[in-house]
């Protein structure tokens, strides 16, 4: 039987269609950022357990980038295969150049980024394990948003809110991929411990990559006006800016020199 047949996987998602689900997608955006909240305040106590915090205490290690690939996936494949099932909602240009948005981020994080990765700490299962159903929840959350209930106005894409929205996407991808290839190559071959980064948006905050993806996130919660893009935005915040907490903590114990002026994540503010 077709992929699209009478009994097919489409077929069920064109019958949970309807108010109970719309619904369901507002709770669930609710209850992401009930989410990042509650990481936020976990992670003031115990270390995101990835990177340099890397810890066999959450469960066996991985190697780097495999599991980044595999963990990553599911944001790009899930809203691929809803926008597979789709109809005139999918169809509709704005909602294609706001799912191509998503959709570009999460290709270059789960099949590019991955290949770039240098010698990268080993990933705890446990980690792993978390963000593969996070990945898994918001691939869905934003993909049946787009593909199925976000509506937009004719000329939406001329409209300031999504002008605006899509620049600050735009611009924060684009820091957040520069600030990723200074972290990269922050050491030459051979060399080994850390060093201070410098250049680009680190010159202004200790977590310019996390800078770069809250902005992109809020960028595009503003050109999609949706609950769930607002939501997944807030979460970033959330868990982001109490990652870059903890980079910024570290940095100031492990660097005499480190700048005093350079603030967390917020340029300028914090």
């Amino acid at each position: 039987m077709g992929f699209g047949g009478g009994d097919g996987v489409c077929a069920l998602w064109r019958r949970a269609e309807g108010p109970e689900e719309r619904r369901l997608l507002e709770l669930f955006s609710y209850g992401l950022v009930a989410l990042g909240a509650a990481s936020a305040l976990l992670l003031c106590f115990i270390p995101m357990p990835y990177g340099r915090y890397s810890s066999r205490r959450f469960g066996w290690l991985l190697p780097a980038r495999p599991a980044w690939a595999l963990q990553e996936l599911p944001s790009l494949l899930v809203p691929l295969g809803l926008a597979a099932c789709g109809g005139a909602v999918a169809a509709a240009r704005p909602n294609r150049v706001l799912l191509g948005c998503f959709l570009l981020h999460y290709a270059h994080r789960a099949l590019i980024f991955p290949l770039l990765i240098r010698e990268g700490k080993p990933t705890p299962f446990f980690t792993f394990v978390l963000a593969l159903l996070f990945c898994v929840f918001n691939g869905y959350l934003q993909g049946r948003s787009l593909t199925t209930y976000a509506t937009y106005p004719p000329g939406w894409l001329g409209d300031l809110c999504f002008i605006t929205g899509f620049l600050g996407w735009l611009i924060g991808m684009a820091i957040n991929i520069h600030s990723d290839h200074i972290l990269r190559n922050l050491r030459k071959p051979g060399e080994t411990g850390y060093k201070i980064p410098r250049g680009g948006m680190f010159e202004y905050v200790s977590g310019a990559n996390f800078f770069g993806e809250i902005l992109e996130w809020f960028g595009f919660a503003l050109a999609c006006c949706t609950i769930e893009s607002l939501a997944f935005a807030l979460c970033t915040l959330f868990i982001l800016g109490s990652r870059a907490r903890q980079h910024h903590k570290w940095y100031l114990e492990k660097f005499e020199d480190y700048p005093k002026d350079r603030k967390i994540v917020i340029p300028f503010l914090y």
